[in-house]
């Protein structure tokens, strides 16, 4: 591995995660300066060259999403004004992602507009984590290297005893998502039709699968406000379900997610660090993809290929 030419930056998102890629990869993370003006307005300014370098920059676009985003448009620019040979966003949680698709009436397509953004800023190049939906790459015009959490998973469950597991989509939407995990797992698959009520409620209304004596696996993208993986996991133990856990992406808990997972229909929740958080002493288990996405760069800055990193050892 060469990494006389690579350069790793981050924006304030989750810069925990930065410094834990940068370990990996034993490359320093680049100095920057990420801040904003007294009016709110962002200010980036790259404080080492960075002419003809491989510029990776690290944002994942959580809450607020809107500043998050605005550092990684003006950290782009910024890194292509100053002539960066290459620039790729790397974007462990990518915001926006849920308005893919246009569903009634007078509605944007914002998870399009947003990679019309990142083009136009300059980056040539984007790496993700287990987008919304799978589509989603081709809403760019540059290569996309959209990795998947499935295996940091794997190693963590593998230890349990699977025998009287069925795994669970909670919702339509996560069921391609949940049928991986299964095979993966070698275990039954089941799902959960439900009705959504508005942007934070939602109604469990039926099982599909074995359930009843069963220990479930929830798994799904992202949880926010926890509302359909907590009716989910109510309606799972209503039917005779011994224990619930869930594995998700994405933990982007808000407080009111942290209130509903407090109600324990939930016996464990397993997520990544894809962003920052503060699990507020809830029993959370929190697994790093940095190691992921510290390959993933050295792969993609050594022109080499990314597909081992889709191999799940032992599976």
């Amino acid at each position: 591995m060469t990494t006389k030419m690579l350069k790793i930056f981050s924006g304030n998102a989750n810069t925990p995660l930065a410094h834990e890629i940068c370990q990996y990869t034993e490359v320093p993370l680049g100095e920057a300066h990420v801040g904003k003006f007294p009016d709110g307005e962002t200010f980036v300014e790259i404080c080492e060259n960075i002419r003809g370098k491989d510029v990776f920059i690290i944002q994942p676009t959580n809450a607020p999403a809107n500043d998050h985003l605005m550092e990684l448009l003006i950290f782009i620019d910024a890194a292509k004004r100053a002539s960066a040979a290459r620039i790729t966003a790397v974007i462990p949680f990518y915001g926006y992602s849920r308005q893919d698709r246009k569903d009634k009436p007078r509605v944007p397509i914002t998870a399009k507009l947003v990679a019309n953004l990142l083009v136009t800023a300059g980056a040539d190049r984007i790496v993700g984590v287990d987008f919304h939906s799978q589509q989603l790459s081709g809403f760019f015009d540059i290569p996309v290297d959209h990795l998947f959490a499935a295996s940091v998973f794997y190693k963590y469950f593998k230890a349990y005893d699977k025998g009287n597991w069925t795994v669970c989509a909670p919702d339509a939407g996560s069921m391609k998502m949940a049928s991986a995990y299964a095979n993966m797992l070698g275990c039954p698959l089941g799902m959960i039709a439900k009705r959504r009520k508005n942007t934070i409620d939602v109604e469990a209304m039926n099982v599909i699968g074995e359930v009843d004596g069963r220990e479930i696996l929830l798994v799904d993208d992202m949880v926010e406000t926890a509302g359909t993986v907590t009716a989910a996991a109510k309606l799972l133990k209503s039917k005779g379900a011994l224990c619930v856990r869930a594995a998700v992406s994405h933990g982007v808990i808000n407080p009111l997610g942290y209130e509903r997972l407090k109600e324990d229909y939930i016996d464990e929740l397993v997520t990544t660090n894809t962003t920052a958080y503060n699990d507020q002493g809830l029993n959370i288990v929190r697994l790093s993809v940095a190691k992921m996405l510290a390959e993933a760069i050295v792969s993609i800055h050594d022109n080499a290929s990314v597909s081992s990193l889709f191999t799940i050892k032992g599976y």
